[in-house]
């Protein structure tokens, strides 16, 4: 049971809709489904709002800047900060109104050394992190930090069978890979999958890519696509299942990850992984079990991944039974749990 002296408040006010929000929703639904009632408090104009409108105890409130001038909105509830925007108004939330909050901490890096964000963290009541390598960067951060790890759950996307067969209808014949991530070539490095393409498009010609997602830098990418007839920029699309269930693999090239969540999800559909080691990722995608694991920036070994996948059937099925397995390890209804043992957790 949720702490029995306050209600939660969650906190986004991220741009946007990648996997930060997701997992907030998922959580607020999971939470939701228990019979909780809960707030929640988000960027005016963003899409978390639309996508909590129908979920039952949920009081959904879009502020604007200066976010501060909101803080009283969380007086009388425990606080869950969801991104770097909304930790810092849970902070001036604890000044102004006296608010406990929690922090979850979703990127692969150590956050800023400067007053604030140190203060952001010294002042949290309690500080969860998606992977033990966000755990261990906070730790080196701070030291006085005891994060918790609680890894982020599956979306259980649902499919549209008809949906579904369209998209194999367009690719008939194709061995189709799918990425979903947000384009951005610093974190995501989509521009190694474009390589390993251009190399495939003659090497394994029937294979295809998908790339779901949009971000800043989507018309670098499509210029250095310009050409390839196996490789599509479907942009941000609300079917993702569809294209899941109509893949043959799922393709991860990040050069930075807090978790690779995305991961989770393909598995959910009984794909096999290709996703670079890095930060969290190898917490769920365990080589030669549920997928293959490859270093970051190496295209040879992209290609090779791809080509082993391609080639050997009875590898691919077990990697993807595997992964599906794991996957259901990873449901929002255990991901709430914790969650709320970490709520009540803080007094």
């Amino acid at each position: 049971m949720v702490h029995t002296m306050r209600q939660i408040c969650h906190v986004n006010l991220a741009r946007g809709y990648r996997g930060g929000e997701r997992q907030t929703e998922l959580l607020v639904r999971a939470i939701a489904a228990r019979g909780l009632n809960q707030r929640v408090i988000v960027r005016q104009g963003e899409p978390l709002a639309r996508r909590l409108h129908d979920v039952p105890g949920v009081d959904i409130r879009a502020i604007g800047k200066p976010f501060f001038r909101h803080a009283f909105k969380g007086r009388g509830f425990l606080l869950h900060a969801h991104d770097g925007h909304g930790a810092k108004f849970a902070c001036a939330a604890s000044v102004l109104a006296g608010s406990p909050y929690v922090v979850t901490r979703r990127i692969s890096k150590q956050p800023g050394n400067n007053l604030w964000t140190r203060a952001v963290f010294r002042r949290a009541n309690a500080v969860v992190a998606v992977a033990q390598s966000v755990a261990n960067d906070l730790k080196a951060y701070m030291p006085t930090l005891e994060p918790s790890v609680i890894h982020s759950a599956i979306g259980e996307l649902p499919v549209n069978p008809q949906r579904r067969d369209l998209i194999r209808r367009r690719l008939a014949g194709a061995f189709l890979i799918v990425n979903v991530a947000a384009l951005i070539q610093s974190q995501k490095g989509q521009l190694h999958l474009i390589a390993a393409a251009r190399r495939l498009a003659t090497e394994r010609p029937d294979v295809a890519f998908i790339l779901l997602g949009d971000g800043r830098d989507r018309i670098w990418f499509e210029s250095e696509a310009r050409g390839l007839s196996n490789m599509t920029f479907e942009g941000f699309v609300d079917n993702v299942g569809d294209y899941l269930a109509a893949a043959d693999a799922f393709v991860l090239p990040s050069l930075h990850e807090g978790i690779g969540g995305a991961c989770l999800d393909a598995m959910y559909f009984g794909l096999p992984i290709i996703a670079t080691a890095v930060d969290g990722v190898p917490e769920i995608v365990q080589d030669g079990h549920n997928g293959l694991l490859i270093p970051p920036a190496d295209e040879t070994a992209l290609v090779d991944a791809i080509c082993r996948i391609h080639d050997d059937q009875a590898l691919a099925e077990a990697l993807g039974a595997s992964g599906r397995a794991m996957a259901q390890k990873h449901l929002p209804e255990r991901m709430a749990e914790r969650y709320l043992e970490v709520y009540e957790g803080v007094r």
